[in-house]
């Protein structure tokens, strides 16, 4: 069996020693293609492969076209938009994730980004705290338990809003079930995005919920930028001046927010996974997921 390990942005050397010694040790040749500058030479390497490892990379219709041996592809994080599910599916190409492996370094940078913001990007002058503070936490997965867990130890308030999680199970968090997204947004000074990016919630985060946060509001987005309407959210921060937005991720419209600097923050990447210990977990979780299927047709973690 042969493994693909394509990441434009590579794993940490700790991660790529780990990911080749799993697989060296099934018997497995594997192959790493790294810091590459033309998506031909994704499709190209991926042509004899029967396994694909991918962080962000694209893991389009005319690489999975192009591999012929290629029975299965695992998105080293939670998300995987960046995976053709569609193509893969027609194939037969067996998709996976790797849910809960970054969720911790994801939640931190999410209150890492807040601080920034609500201490004025440290210019020196007086900001505010997040003890006391209410945040609500739209959709309640393995990165929105951990934001709710260093919420709570930063002394907030917590709500969640998750239809697909049973009320019990966030409860017993100690965190305050609401019945409506509406409701989550007018009761949240913070609200904490982790929606996937699908039909239903592409551009549904607008004008609507966002002017039903209280005063001194801040968005912060985790997820993907395409939850995000990016026009109205411009209307919201030039109608409101008391309103933030920060992200892991830059928005299209970027070069139109310039007059609203103080009041928004951008990581250059997606920086959420961007640690040496969630970099480590999803990369070996990756590999071993890849041999569980290929040896023992384990599909625990499919997603198509």
């Amino acid at each position: 069996m042969k493994v693909l390990v394509a990441t434009d942005k590579p794993f940490a050397k700790v991660a790529a020693d780990g990911i080749k010694k799993i697989f060296d040790e099934a018997g497995y040749e594997c192959v790493f293609l790294e810091k590459y500058t033309d998506q031909a030479d994704f499709v190209k390497a991926a042509a004899d492969v029967d396994a694909i490892i991918v962080r962000s990379d694209l893991a389009t219709k005319e690489v999975i076209d192009n591999a012929k041996n290629l029975k299965i592809i695992v998105r080293a994080g939670a998300g995987y938009d960046n995976v053709d599910l569609a193509a893969a599916t027609e194939k037969g190409v067996i998709v996976m994730n790797t849910p809960g492996q970054n969720s911790n370094a994801v939640a931190e940078l999410a209150f890492g980004m807040m601080i920034y913001q609500i201490r004025n990007h440290f210019d020196g002058s007086s900001g505010t705290e997040l003890l006391g503070k209410t945040i609500g936490i739209h959709a309640y997965g393995n990165v929105g338990k951990n934001v709710a867990r260093i919420a709570r130890g930063f002394g907030m308030k917590v709500y969640a809003f998750d239809p697909f999680v049973a009320k019990e199970v966030i409860e017993n968090d100690g965190v305050e079930v609401v019945e409506s997204v509406e409701e989550l947004y007018k009761k949240s000074q913070f609200v904490s995005l982790h929606i996937p990016a699908n039909d239903k919630t592409k551009k549904s985060i607008g004008t609507a919920l966002l002017n039903l946060m209280p005063k001194n509001a801040v968005l912060v987005n985790t997820a993907r930028k395409e939850v995000i309407n990016e026009e109205e959210l411009k209307q919201v921060l030039a109608n409101r001046p008391d309103f933030c937005y920060v992200s892991d991720i830059e928005p299209g419209n970027k070069a139109e927010l310039v007059e609203f600097e103080k009041r928004i923050f951008f990581t250059p990447k997606k920086m959420g996974a961007q640690t040496s210990e969630a970099n480590t977990n999803a990369g070996l979780a990756a590999a071993r997921q890849i041999i569980g299927f290929l040896n023992n047709n384990d599909t625990t973690f499919k997603v198509n």
